[in-house]
């Protein structure tokens, strides 16, 4: 099984196909970033270890994106193409929430507070036929059969 192509490929690790985003953490007072970053905005330290953040989290803000983005968000879609899709925040386990797009873009399948996990889906088609993928955060299967029950 071949990786895919990111689109931003610092900000994930795919480890046997499974994702994890990487942020960066101030080895001088523990804040966490996403993306990384380069010096902390809290103690002013420039010593920023790369930090895995996990996979998982809970949908902490949601809205439906329901036009099409501008620039610099090329994702390729036209008028004609483009879908709404949600986008939302997602608090990790270490506190910081990271903004992303969503699987669902059905308000009757969101919620703040469920629990979310980390997928790779497919951005945009380059001209040359090349498929760029981005990361997602998607509904946890706990919370998608809870659903198949209601």
């Amino acid at each position: 099984m071949s990786l895919p192509v990111l689109a931003c490929p610092s900000l994930l690790r795919l480890d046997d196909g499974r994702p994890s985003l990487i942020g960066s953490r101030c080895a001088d007072c523990g804040e966490v970033y996403f993306p990384s970053n380069a010096s902390c905005t809290r103690c002013l330290g420039t010593r920023l270890e790369p930090h895995d953040l996990g996979s998982s989290g809970v949908l902490w803000s949601w809205t439906i994106q329901g036009f099409l983005p501008k620039p610099p968000y090329n994702g390729g879609e036209t008028a004609d193409s483009f879908r709404p899709y949600g986008v939302g925040y997602v608090e990790m386990a270490c506190g910081i929430k990271v903004e992303s797009r969503l699987t669902s873009a059905d308000p009757a399948l969101l919620r703040i507070g469920m629990p979310m996990s980390l997928t790779i889906v497919s951005y945009r088609l380059c001209e040359n036929g090349e498929r760029v993928s981005t990361f997602a955060f998607e509904p946890s299967v706990e919370c998608v059969k809870e659903s198949e029950h209601v």
